[in-house]
């Protein structure tokens, strides 16, 4: 049937991915996708704003012309909730009907830690890596502290690999500046294991690279709160002059005006297929959701790009009334960037790979930056 309405929401890589996957799969349904602007936010890349590796334009890709390309109709508008099991959006621009529904509204980070207003969290987009680069640009000296926490009720729920790319990053840019000596980094985490998630190896090589690199830890104590000038944990306080944390994440708040199931840290609950349990035709791909799998699953763009996948698998044999079976690969894809190498972590169920720091890595993950936006520019 040529006449049903797919609609997706969001923006980012999860719900573009899901355009993408539908089309390559020969799907001709009507799509609509719902976000506040017409626009490709490439958050991977702001880890190179401080140093002026990138700008706020090289960053954002405008993406009518994607849509016109895929026929897709883009709708300007925030979700407010769920209707008639999903079959209804609620948006501040009135309600869109659909046949099937694709969530990928990515994560909200949690903001309950005191103080936290102290803090700059990077990963909330482009404006925080600018302010980034406007307090370093600013400060003549002092101690920089960068760390990130997790949900204690999701395991998965976290984005720490940016906060090691922002260390090592400005650790670089500022021996490339001659200030490193005027400067103290720090990097602190509730965990004395941090990064666990990419595998032992990569453990060991990251606070390795940090005793190299003169970076204090203070690590394996709970955060109890920000301060103005310093970070306050159970184990102990140390004085910042700049304070970058990545709260762990739980779902959006719109997710709290609807039925849909959630997980004990807030996402989404999800199946194998990305579908949401007890809602017909309802998928969810990205930080959204809450997915069966190993706790190291990663919240990254490369993950959320696999699930899309299968959810448009699943979504169109599930309008043709064919048995939904496709699930997702579990891989763990980055190259931890510092401003000049790279080291690449990849782990799967079966392996789990850890090369050092290479200059190529660094230009290979330039290299891929450029090859994804391609698709949409």
């Amino acid at each position: 049937m040529a006449n049903q309405h797919i609609t997706i929401l969001g923006s980012g890589f999860g719900a573009l991915s899901a355009v993408r996957e539908l089309r390559a799969r020969g799907c001709k349904d009507a799509i609509t996708l719902i976000s506040p602007r017409s626009e490709l936010h490439y958050l991977p890349g702001i880890i190179w704003v401080p140093s002026g590796l990138r700008t706020r334009e090289q960053l954002i890709v405008p993406l009518a012309p994607f849509f016109a390309r895929m026929g897709v109709q883009h709708l300007a508008a925030e979700v407010t909730g769920l209707a008639q099991g999903g079959r209804s959006v609620q948006t501040t621009a009135g309600e869109v009907a659909n046949d099937a529904l694709v969530i990928a509204t990515g994560g909200r980070f949690i903001k309950k830690l005191p103080g936290i207003g102290h803090a700059i969290t990077p990963c909330e987009g482009i404006a925080a890596a600018e302010q980034i680069r406007d307090r370093l640009r600013a400060l003549q000296g002092g101690t920089i502290a960068v760390g990130f926490a997790g949900n204690p009720n999701e395991p998965t729920a976290v984005r720490g690999g940016p906060m090691f790319e922002f260390l090592f990053g400005i650790d670089a840019q500022l021996r490339r500046e001659g200030r490193r000596d005027a400067f103290e980094l720090v990097f602190f985490n509730p965990s004395k294991e941090p990064g666990a998630r990419l595998g032992a190896k990569a453990v060991a090589h990251l606070l390795a690279e940090m005793e190299r690199r003169n970076i204090t830890t203070h690590l394996g104590h709970k955060m109890v709160r920000f301060e103005a000038d310093k970070v306050v944990t159970e184990g102990g306080e140390f004085a910042a002059d700049l304070i970058l944390f990545m709260p762990g994440m739980t779902g959006n708040a719109w997710f709290d005006e609807t039925p849909l199931p959630r997980s004990p840290g807030g996402l989404l609950q999800a199946d194998a297929q990305c579908r949401v349990p007890g809602l017909e035709h309802v998928y969810v791909v990205g930080d959204s959701g809450s997915f069966p799998g190993p706790d190291w699953m990663p919240k990254q763009a490369h993950m959320a790009d696999l699930q899309a996948a299968a959810a448009a698998q699943n979504l169109i044999d599930g309008l043709a009334g064919r048995p939904q079976t496709t699930g997702f690969k579990v891989e763990l894809a980055c190259i931890i960037d510092a401003l000049g190498t790279g080291t690449l972590v990849w782990r799967t169920e079966q392996r789990n790979l850890l090369l050092p720091p290479l200059r190529l890595m660094h230009w290979a993950k330039r290299g891929f930056e450029r090859r994804y936006l391609a698709q949409y520019r």
